[in-house]
């Protein structure tokens, strides 16, 4: 059975130190629901799905394991809890490899009044304790296609990124047909196994394209406040200086699942409720979700999650 006993404790020793640098910050722990009645309706993100039979509900009804704890958790901060953060297991239908598994561990955390550029700090700050390593390293996104790749996004088209691609011997299955697809295969490709080698990085000001949940600031061209930090070459965060406004969230949620029905995708349930606590408003705030197996993997020197869990997928 792996892993080790040294690799059980280790991860104990993990969540002290997680608990311990939220303490000292004043950062409240809290807990939230692992099913929900909605869902996240990104297109590359697949949710398993349940079904209720009971009294409560004599119909029945199907619910959806969190991919993130996200949704409940703002709605604690529209509530006007305050700046919290999570432990928890969260689920992802089909994501399984050395980086991957279906159940996983996520630490996700929010700050009010921060942007992404002091949670980013903070960031910083729990890897340097954690991993004990040196302070990050920070570029925007476009500086890095241009670092790694020699391209200007604002002047390359789609022709301009397959021939970078073709260059770089990534070999394409089926076909690409808008940008950010193109962008997103040369960042995994390409960019991703280059970063983050000496000290981490972080990565920020995405294309507005790819906002998700973060809000666009304007600008030549507008981008994402979002973040992504590597450590060599792994995508360990994902963080957004959150967007509050809940139209332009329903929006996006609609624009998915539009992108879903052209894939031939099942439509997902928006979640009523989240959006509901955004239009009774929610604080100022930046949040970011971290991979806590790759985290610890990373601590302890091995180059896949699988040999920090108990039970893999396939023995669970």
């Amino acid at each position: 059975m792996n892993p080790s006993l040294k690799q059980a404790r280790a991860r104990a020793a993990l969540y002290d130190s997680i608990r311990a640098f939220f303490k000292t910050r004043d950062v409240l722990e809290v807990e939230t629901p692992i099913l929900s009645r909605g869902a996240l309706p990104d297109p590359v993100i697949l949710s398993f799905s349940t079904q209720y039979h009971g009294h409560l509900l004599p119909q029945g009804d199907t619910f959806y394991m969190q991919t993130s704890p996200e949704f409940p958790m703002k709605r604690l901060l529209a509530a006007q809890i305050g700046s919290i953060y999570q432990i928890c297991k969260t689920f992802r239908n089909g994501e399984a490899g050395r980086w991957h598994n279906p159940e996983f561990t996520m630490l996700e955390w929010y700050r009010m009044g921060f942007n992404h550029h002091q949670l980013m700090d903070e960031m910083d700050a729990l890897l340097q304790v954690t991993l004990s390593c040196q302070a990050a390293d920070r570029i925007t996104y476009r500086d890095m296609f241009k670092e790694v790749l020699g391209l200007d996004l604002l002047l390359a088209d789609i022709d301009t990124l397959k021939q970078c691609a073709a260059e770089n011997n990534i070999q394409i299955m089926g076909s690409l047909h808008e940008k950010d697809e193109w962008l997103n295969v040369l960042m995994s490709h390409a960019i991703e196994p280059t970063l983050g080698m000496q000290r981490p990085i972080f990565v920020y000001d995405f294309p507005a394209s790819q906002a998700a949940l973060a809000r666009v600031l304007p600008g030549e061209p507008p981008v994402a406040a979002r973040f992504e930090v590597y450590v060599k070459g792994i995508e360990l965060a994902n963080g957004f200086y959150e967007l509050t406004d809940a139209n332009e969230q329903r929006q996006r949620f609609v624009k998915n699942n539009q992108d879903r029905a052209q894939a031939n995708m099942p439509q997902m349930p928006l979640d009523e409720n989240f959006l509901q606590s955004l239009e009774q408003g929610m604080p100022d705030c930046s949040g970011v979700a971290l991979g806590v197996d790759r985290l610890l993997a990373l601590q302890l020197g091995l180059d896949n999650i699988q040999d920090i869990l108990h039970f893999n997928w396939l023995n669970a």
